[in-house]
């Protein structure tokens, strides 16, 4: 079993595993998965205190295995320790019309595969930032969370400048938890702004890598938490 400094509390309601468990190896790019043999072993890792999972809506079966895996553990140890377990997915829908019904028929998908009323997290991405409808689609979100379909929404691989003009200043919603800020530019170098205004907002993480970085964005008028 993990130490108990393994745990990070990543928000005032929401305990982690400093390491997660990626998913991306189920999506079928590296080989034939066996779903049995795969979920099975999703209980070894649960009990030696890996119970946080990093998936996609676009990792192959991934959110069908998070589904699978929970009502088994819930069957095999009764529905109350599921809350030992955290889920985070992510959204990378193509750019378009972001529509209320676009948006939570895609939240929709998410928590039935993944057999829950809220996702513990929702990461948001998005392609094209000369597009913004994608403020539509966070707006969607939000409302989506206010309403208990999601508790903790979050960015991933938004360049600095998008997370920090659009969605802070410029869409009324607000965003809370954490945003994974992709830390390259256009051109695909390393943007030095961004790792620096992350351990500004938020010096207790300490994220070392130059591509991305973690920062908490508060629910108080879209500025970053000290």
């Amino acid at each position: 079993m993990l130490h108990p400094s393994s745990r990070f509390k990543f928000t005032p309601d929401l305990e982690i595993c400093r390491i997660l468990n990626g998913m991306w190896q189920v999506s079928g790019a590296h080989g034939y998965i066996e779903p049995d043999r795969g979920v099975s072993e999703m209980f070894r890792y649960h009990e030696a205190g890996f119970t946080t999972w990093d998936l996609a809506d676009h990792y192959g079966p991934a959110e069908d295995f998070i589904g699978e895996f929970r009502s088994r553990f819930g069957a095999r140890f009764g529905r109350g320790r599921l809350a030992e377990m955290q889920a985070f997915t992510k959204w990378v829908p193509h750019p378009g019309p972001m529509t209320r019904e676009v948006v939570e028929r895609a939240i929709d998908i998410s928590r039935k595969r993944m057999g829950v009323d809220s996702l513990d997290l929702l990461q948001f991405h998005w392609w094209d930032y000369e597009d913004e409808r994608y403020l539509t689609a966070l707006g969607h979100l939000a409302d989506l969370q206010r309403e208990g379909q999601i508790k903790h929404l979050a960015l991933t691989n938004f360049e600095y400048a998008a997370s920090k003009d659009d969605c802070r200043t410029r869409n009324p919603h607000r965003l809370q938890s954490s945003a994974v800020l992709d830390g390259r530019s256009p051109a695909g170098r390393a943007d030095g702004r961004v790792l620096p205004a992350t351990r500004h907002h938020s010096p207790h993480l300490r994220h070392r890598s130059r591509r991305s970085a973690l920062r908490e964005i508060s629910r108080k008028a879209g500025t970053a938490t000290r």
